[in-house]
């Protein structure tokens, strides 16, 4: 089964850039995508850049219309996720659990949808 793991952070909370702290932070996501990768779950996984750089798209009575920066006030914002292919929700909780912004974020696990009949 694919789960997506969708991880969020404060970053007021979050290390920052260039201190011993943020490349140890680093370090663990270099490490947990080894991990994923060879243990053969891993099937995507990227950080996302700061929540301000984002353009939310919505279509109202016929018209697009877009909005620059975050769409929702938020303290915790989507930094990035990993896409992962497991037997089951323990699994996917367990390799969650290793993903170094757990710590002083949350980390939503969210099972992806299966259409069988889209081949």
């Amino acid at each position: 089964m694919k789960y997506m793991m969708l991880i969020y952070a404060d970053p007021a909370r979050e290390p920052v850039y260039g201190t011993p702290e943020f490349e140890k932070m680093m370090a663990g996501y270099f490490a947990l995508s080894e991990k994923l990768t060879a243990d053969g779950v891993m099937l995507a996984g990227e950080g996302l850049k700061e929540a301000e750089t984002g353009t939310a798209l919505r279509v109202r009575g016929g018209k697009v219309e877009t909005m620059d920066g975050p769409f929702a006030e938020t303290k915790e914002h989507l930094g990035g996720f990993y896409l992962i292919d497991v037997p089951d929700l323990d699994t996917a909780l367990g390799y969650a659990a290793q993903i170094p912004s757990a710590e002083y974020g949350t980390v939503e696990v969210r099972p992806v949808m299966d259409y069988p009949d889209a081949d």
